[in-house]
């Protein structure tokens, strides 16, 4: 399917929202954004009865995130593993959360032939040193790691809750715990009275329960800017969805990038596969079979995948190639399917001497909200927009809020009438399932194009970025730039919301 351009994306998100949208159609829904939760961003939607009902599922479900993350962290040295995981030899009581963790990953180590591993952390951290050197990891450091790896690290018994630690390798409870912590999250913010439908993502990995269902843009590995198009649109009921891939983390060494996920059977990166997304009815199938399908090959994830009912996929394989399942296309939004294969209205071609933006190039914007404020804290209200050398503007970029009661906050946007028809709907995103980012960063891009889709004239414009906290701090970066197929790049520096913020017109990479 080809892509949407991104003013379709939005009008049929905006006109599917009005129409019952997220598909929950008898009350209310809030969108809220949340920085440094488990190591990246949330975003968690609440169909309620009230505000109220809302604020209530939102504090239940920060406490169970906060509550068990406290026990399975392995980032946090107070935290429940961490203390646990630094005995040796001692058979220690542990709550049934860690035991249960410890279970799953016995479970899977074995399903997956190994390529789960918590283990796995041993390698990362030979790849780590590597990058900090400039050089490749050697292969003896590579074999003993994938060694190390190998060996059992634990020891669990049922009958007294106990678990004890074996080795000295490093491990860490990563992969699926997050599509654990997710799945406790929902329900606990279900329960609460009045709630009606839940949707919790964390960093791209997400859950969508009760009544109703989410469309869930999953994101191009190779383009995976904010309002980038979607490499596909899918419609979620009562499913969680998953996706791990080589993009936005890694280890870049000698001019090279390589994927943050390895392979604990043999010490390397796995790079043959870029993205792998996965829609299954539990969480933690999702999150353990996105992980695994990066390592293993195609032909050995389709043998997993058809060990766990109900799981469909999406493969990406580094030369663009997209493996899926046969009940993937079932899974796609009949909306946005029946509108991209609509027959498209041609536009006249430019006259012989219109200059026109060149479309080889991009403008990337990257900007960041300093975590200082600690887990959870909201996201501020961010509008991002280009205007002509008259000041008109010619295309919104992004308008993230939560409560339209303090939009005025954003005042350079807010006081334009203009802007504000212009950006009717930006704020009604779907949700969208990616490779996990790191807290608070973002990326926005502009292809020259202005709202209607079509390329604007080469030339100057000025570039907007607007942050504002409810009553609380304000930042607005200005940059006048020339668009003329000469690279150019630019920064203003850290302000109340905002760290610095980065303009880079560049050539798109092809």
């Amino acid at each position: 399917m080809k892509p949407l351009s991104i003013s379709l994306v939005a009008a049929l998100a905006l006109a599917a929202a009005f129409a019952g949208g997220s598909h929950f159609k008898t009350t209310p829904w809030r969108t809220a954004h949340f920085e440094n939760v488990l190591g990246t961003s949330m975003e968690m939607k609440v169909h309620a009865s009230s505000e109220e009902t809302a604020d209530r599922a939102e504090t239940a479900a920060m406490t169970e995130i906060k509550r068990l993350n406290s026990i399975l962290s392995g980032y946090d040295p107070s935290s429940e593993f961490s203390r646990w995981a630094s005995t040796r030899g001692i058979a220690v009581p542990v709550s049934p959360d860690l035991m249960h963790s410890l279970r799953l990953w016995d479970d899977w180590r074995v399903r997956s032939g190994g390529a789960l591993n918590p283990a796995a952390e041993a390698i990362t951290r030979v790849w780590t040193q590597a990058e900090s050197t400039g050089k490749l990891p050697s292969e003896p450091d590579m074999t003993a790691a994938a060694r190390a790896a190998s060996e059992r690290q634990w020891a669990l018994e049922g009958n007294s809750g106990s678990a004890m630690r074996l080795t000295d390798t490093p491990i860490r409870l990563n992969s699926f715990t997050k599509s654990y912590i997710i799945e406790s999250a929902a329900a606990t913010a279900l329960r609460t009275s009045g709630v009606s439908g839940v949707v919790v993502n964390i960093g791209g990995d997400l859950v969508v329960r009760g009544d109703g269902s989410e469309q869930v843009n999953v994101a191009d590995p190779r383009s995976d800017t904010e309002n980038s198009d979607p490499i596909a649109v899918l419609d979620v009921k009562d499913r969680a969805v998953a996706t791990s891939g080589d993009y936005r983390r890694g280890f870049d060494i000698g001019g090279r990038h390589f994927s943050h996920i390895v392979d604990p059977r043999t010490g390397r990166t796995a790079d043959a596969i870029i993205s792998a997304t996965v829609v299954a009815p539990q969480a933690v199938d999702a999150g353990a079979l996105a992980t695994a399908f990066c390592v293993l090959t195609p032909e050995e994830s389709r043998k997993l995948a058809a060990t766990v009912p109900g799981v469909e996929y999406l493969l990406i394989a580094k030369d663009g190639a997209q493996i899926t399942t046969s009940g993937w296309n079932a899974l796609r939004s009949p909306v946005l399917m029946a509108a991209a294969s609509a027959p498209q209205t041609r536009q006249a071609a430019p006259s012989a001497n219109a200059s026109l933006w060149n479309p080889d190039y991009e403008l990337t914007i990257d900007l960041e909200v300093p975590q200082t404020r600690g887990f959870g804290a909201r996201r501020p209200y961010v509008a991002a927009w280009i205007e002509d050398k008259d000041r008109y503007p010619v295309r919104t970029l992004a308008v993230w809020f939560e409560k339209t009661r303090w939009l005025n906050e954003l005042h350079a946007w807010y006081r334009d009438d203009r802007l504000r028809a212009m950006s009717e709907g930006h704020e009604i995103l779907n949700s969208v399932t990616s490779a996990t980012r790191s807290p608070g960063k973002y990326s926005l891009k502009w292809d020259g194009k202005d709202n209607s889709g079509k390329l604007v004239k080469a030339g100057h414009y000025t570039v907007l970025v607007e942050a504002a906290r409810e009553h609380g701090g304000y930042t607005l970066d200005k940059r006048d730039m020339d668009f003329n197929g000469a690279p150019s790049r630019t920064q203003a520096p850290a302000d109340a919301e905002l760290g610095p913020v980065t303009f880079d017109y560049h050539k798109v990479a092809r």
